[in-house]
């Protein structure tokens, strides 16, 4: 018997469950100072489904089950999909070169879908939305993929890109004919029986969530513009609840007659050369994998103006976790929600990837220098005492703390916490430190010939 298309209908009725899970929400929700926020546990066989607070702290709209929020860079699972369905179909080949169908690529002519989907094709991460406001995804693509910003050949390393993406979205479109938004409501969304909404849209077909931040100055929290630019939606432009996220996570776990069990498993395969650093454990064609008692969990997390948004799925047991926030304190929320949920509902998941013990903190001297990804710069100086400080664009420094494998730790001055950042790589000819890898971005050292 084939699984449903879409999940079982969410857990209403009211029980000692349900009301401790709804109670540890909204105290979370207080903590953080999140105006709104939705989770969404399937079990395997039925979804526990909570909300708290508002949609927009100025209007005071009830935040719901049904309210979309801006999902950020989980949008890209969504253009993966959509992706990998035209190539089942037999309408795109994943390892032919993408500038047969995108000729913007061919200074990139070694590029495939496979590649962009991976994070592996050795694109820079792309002009902020500011920059490519007014631009084409011809344009914009042009701009990127030329032979100086490679970060490296096309499958030798991972770096994060919203570039990828656009030109995976610009693949969507060649293929389909649609634009990348009538491909995805067509392929995707109404097919998982999701309500399509977008960044941009003009009358949304249904109620809408906005991204907040805290006004330090006032110690308000307000609503926040999102500005990405229209040319990036395949990267982040689509909105969903936390039940729209359940229903996507369950169709990459093959648990859905939208997306067949063989290419929810090709998804989920890691792709060589893809490590992540500190955005998860490994890379597939679109998700991002994480370790977790002896299983491998898949899911993928975003960030939009205000917004943070994570969805976990384990192909095994068929348990899948959806969370939405509109506050940039959400992703804390997250990580605090899903350390209680083994408690709540005896479920581990995995909120980061699994840390190694790494040894002790060792001094990198010769890691100091200056790293470029496209139009961004990293500069990693020595202070007096020899510590190396990363700062990015100019902003204020933070202490990086050096291990012996290479990774290294960013370390926040106020609380010093220390958070995964990345690593330094070595050229394998020459073992000099030329590149860095910061939060899955990996940028190219400048300073050495």
């Amino acid at each position: 018997m084939p699984y449903s298309t879409t999940a079982p209908a969410a857990d209403r009725p009211t029980s000692p469950l349900r009301q401790e899970v709804q109670s540890r929400l909204d105290s979370l929700a207080r903590t953080h100072r999140v105006p709104g926020a939705q989770l969404a546990v399937h079990t395997g066989t039925h979804t526990l489904s909570v909300h708290t607070g508002t949609a927009d702290a100025l209007t005071g709209t009830p935040f719901t089950e049904d309210t979309a929020v801006p999902l950020g860079s989980v949008t890209k699972l969504g253009t993966a999909v959509a992706l990998l369905l035209l190539a089942d179909d037999g309408d795109l080949d994943l390892d032919a070169p993408a500038a047969e169908l995108l000729p913007e690529l061919r200074p990139s002519s070694e590029v495939t879908a496979r590649h962009l989907l991976s994070h592996t094709a050795g694109l820079p991460t792309g002009p902020d939305s500011d920059s490519a406001a007014g631009t084409t995804a011809t344009r914009y693509l042009s701009a990127v993929c030329t032979a100086r910003s490679a970060l490296f050949p096309p499958g030798t390393g991972f770096s994060y890109s919203n570039a990828g993406y656009v030109a995976a979205g610009r693949l969507v479109s060649e293929v389909t004919g649609m634009t990348w938004q009538e491909a995805l409501r067509a392929l995707l969304l109404e097919p998982l029986g999701i309500v399509p909404a977008f960044l941009g849209d003009a009358a949304p077909a249904r109620p809408v969530a906005t991204g907040h931040a805290l006004n330090t100055a006032t110690g308000l929290v307000r609503p926040a513009h999102q500005n990405l630019a229209p040319v990036e939606a395949p990267a982040g432009a689509l909105l969903a609840s936390a039940e729209d996220l359940v229903a996507l996570g369950r169709a990459v776990i093959g648990r859905s007659t939208v997306l067949p069990a063989s290419v929810a498993a090709r998804m989920r395969r890691p792709e060589p050369a893809a490590d992540p650093g500190a955005l998860a454990d490994s890379w597939g064609l679109g998700l991002a994998l994480f370790r977790q008692d002896g299983r491998v969990w898949c899911g993928h997390d975003g960030n939009a103006q205000g917004t943070s948004c994570h969805l976990r799925a384990d192909p095994d047991s068929g348990v899948v976790v959806a969370f939405t926030g509109n506050a940039g304190g959400a992703t804390a929320l997250w990580r605090d929600l899903a350390a209680d949920l083994v408690r709540l509902t005896g479920i581990r998941v995995p909120a980061a990837p699994a840390t190694a013990h790494r040894g002790r903190a060792v001094p990198l001297p010769e890691c100091a220098g200056t790293y470029r990804n496209g139009g961004t710069e990293y500069a990693v100086k020595l202070d007096g005492d020899g510590t190396p400080t990363l700062s990015v664009d100019g902003d204020r420094p933070l202490p990086l703390v050096c291990y012996p494998d290479l990774s290294c730790d960013l370390v926040d001055p106020a609380t010093g916490r220390h958070e995964p950042g990345g690593r330094f790589h070595r050229d394998p000819a020459t073992g000099t430190i030329d590149r860095l890898q910061i939060s899955g971005r990996t940028a190219r050292r400048a300073d050495i010939v």
